[in-house]
């Protein structure tokens, strides 16, 4: 299969195969898509500047010319020895599918094709048909995981010669991750903050980080968990109008009942308060949030900490299923979840 997993994406990018001929990057992480399509663009050694050898076009305009793809990819290069056809914000669109199809039968000798895309469900027209094909290259692109995050931040600040207190990190990794041009922007802003200082406090890091991705994600769960209805509605309203994915919200209540789940496992095996087990956590609670959630922990059993671990899990399987749906299931076990928080701590 012409494909790559998301984890080894960056690995075929630095040694490209010639054999691809047309490479699909889509997913939901738009950042992520549009660095890595760059970073591709960069390889073929192009100008990328000179519209004779790179020609940009977006899918919209494809919808309304169903054969200029096919026709620019097989336009002989007068001027140049190679040229790179750029296709921006694809989607679904058969039509497009079907003109990649094309190519992928008989693959240009003196075009490549490169196509940005969003998120592409398994079985979609385009991805199926990059994936099937010895010509073609399908590469996605998800929401950085925390190894990646912390690859990041490492590669970011160390071009700036600075290092990193832990408790700052972990704020930091907390406010980052939503999206990839997002995160490097709140780095970027981090660094120049910075300007002149050898270490990176959690000061600087509150001080300097906007909200990435992570205000109102972290808003929403702390909605939860302290049974906070409305609370939980604003900010899940807010997540979802700055375009985040919903898949958010769902990993980061996934994160924090897993360690609600361990520090309440503590208090019952080893006799600890809620205090002395959020004081005891790693990685540690951040302060601000402590009351929160030695309030939850009060309330949230080891059972019914397993059972809402449970239904998120299955709200994530149900979100990669149906991403049509992913709004409102997320939505859905979140909002009982919180109303369940609320019943636990009257």
């Amino acid at each position: 299969m012409a494909q790559r997993k998301a984890h080894e994406v960056d690995g075929w990018l630095a040694k490209p195969d010639k054999a691809a001929r047309v490479v699909l990057i889509y997913g939901p992480d738009r950042g992520l898509v549009s660095e890595r399509a760059r970073r591709f663009a960069v390889a073929t050694g192009l100008p990328l500047e000179d519209p004779f050898s790179v020609v940009k076009l977006s899918a919209s305009t494809l919808e309304g010319e169903p054969g200029r793809l096919v026709d620019e990819a097989r336009t002989v290069p007068m001027f140049v020895s190679s040229r790179l056809i750029w296709v921006l914000d694809a989607g679904s669109d058969k039509g497009l599918a079907d003109a990649v199809r094309v190519l992928l039968d008989e693959p240009p000798a003196d075009a490549l094709v490169l196509v940005e895309a969003g998120d592409l469900k398994k079985g979609a027209a385009l991805r199926s048909t990059v994936e099937g094909a010895a010509a073609g290259m399908a590469l996605p692109c998800y929401a950085d995981d925390a190894k990646g995050i912390d690859r990041l931040i490492d590669e970011e600040l160390a071009k700036a010669g600075l290092s990193i207190a832990l408790d700052a990190r972990h704020l930091l990794k907390a406010a980052l991750g939503g999206d990839r041009l997002a995160t490097r922007s709140e780095l970027e802003k981090l660094v120049l903050y910075c300007a002149g200082q050898q270490r990176v406090e959690i000061g600087d890091v509150i001080a300097a980080t906007g909200d990435a991705s992570a205000t109102s994600v972290d808003g929403a769960v702390d909605a939860v968990l302290a049974g906070r209805i409305a609370d939980f509605d604003a900010a899940f309203a807010q997540l979802t109008a700055s375009g985040s994915p919903p898949f958010l919200a769902l990993s980061s209540a996934m994160r924090q009942f897993q360690a609600l789940l361990v520090m309440r496992q503590s208090m019952e095996t080893e006799r600890k308060s809620a205090a002395a087990a959020v004081a005891s956590a790693r990685p540690p609670v951040f302060f601000a949030r402590r009351g929160i959630v030695e309030n939850a922990l009060r309330g949230w059993t080891v059972e019914s900490c397993m059972r809402a671990l449970d239904r998120l899990a299955a709200a994530i399987l149900e979100t990669r299923r149906r991403p049509d749906l992913a709004r409102a299931v997320t939505r859905q076990v979140l909002l009982a979840t919180a109303i369940e928080s609320a019943r636990a701590q009257r």
